[in-house]
């Protein structure tokens, strides 16, 4: 059935004259939508009392270096020196190649800059931040399987989906769905869960916890996923660029997790942001 489904998918949302809107461009957008959403409720519930002001500016911020980020990644560590070649390519966004870990990077970066703007707090703006963020993920997964990009190895297992074009007719893993589950369902509802805690978790805590699931999911996945065609398996052919990418977001995780939990600062505290 997921065969037959993929065939009449359309990567183009819909076209008007020389205007096109493609699944994966609304998918940033509805994604960063939702994520702001789940931020404004989550600090009401926190009773943080951020104004809509200033959290508007916090996520335009956190969006624009979001976009930026992805796009630099990719150009530097998914190019192949391609770009550099042809650095006008490197505005063609809409040829796809965005990068999680540079969009990440300048999320985080975006987000750091306006929270010192506002006057508010990194790490709480951080951490309402990654709440909500497996929900943008998951709609940008579900946006590459309708691409038909990102696909998994040759499989036999029942729900597997031929792709066509370079995929070739075999069946294959939809690893695009199995990252849009990991990454995001099973995420958002781990923190989501963690985030109406009585009283809240200290500031840093939510990120950590993310920094890992994130890199965990990832790197797994890859392990049944097809690595971009112009770099292949690095290391000697046995771990793929994502799998380098995500390991230190897990320590990353990890540090920010145990000095959370040891310097125990609540989500309130705006002293030092």
């Amino acid at each position: 059935m997921l065969n037959d489904l993929y065939q009449m998918l359309d990567p183009v949302a819909f076209s008007a004259g020389p205007i096109t809107i493609y699944w994966y461009g609304l998918a940033y957008v509805v994604g960063t939508f939702l994520t702001a959403v789940v931020m404004w409720r989550t600090q009401r519930r926190w009773g943080l009392n951020i104004s809509a002001d200033d959290l508007s500016m916090v996520v335009f911020g956190v969006f624009f270096g979001l976009v930026v980020g992805a796009r630099l990644f990719y150009v530097i560590f998914y190019g192949d020196g391609y770009y550099f070649a042809h650095p006008l390519e490197i505005f063609m966004t809409n040829h796809g190649g965005m990068s999680f870990h540079g969009g990440l990077v300048g999320g985080i970066l975006g987000g750091a800059i306006a929270c010192r703007a506002m006057h508010i707090s990194t790490w709480t703006i951080a951490d309402l931040a990654v709440i909500g963020a497996p929900i943008a993920l998951a709609l940008g997964r579900c946006a590459n399987f309708v691409n038909g990009e990102l696909w998994g190895k040759p499989t036999d297992l029942p729900w597997g989906v031929v792709f066509g074009g370079a995929a070739g007719d075999m069946p294959r893993h939809p690893s695009q769905l199995y990252e849009a589950v990991l990454e995001g369902i099973v995420l958002f509802c781990v923190l989501y869960l963690l985030s109406r805690k009585k009283p809240t978790l200290p500031q840093g805590t939510f990120l950590g916890i993310f920094l890992i699931g994130y890199g965990i999911a990832r790197i797994l996945v890859e392990f049944v996923r097809v690595p971009d065609v112009q770099l292949g398996y690095l290391l000697g052919g046995v771990i793929t660029m994502g799998q380098i990418l995500s390991l230190p977001l897990v320590v990353a995780g990890i540090v920010i997790l145990i000095v959370a939990l040891r310097l125990r600062r609540p989500q309130n505290d705006y002293v030092g942001v």
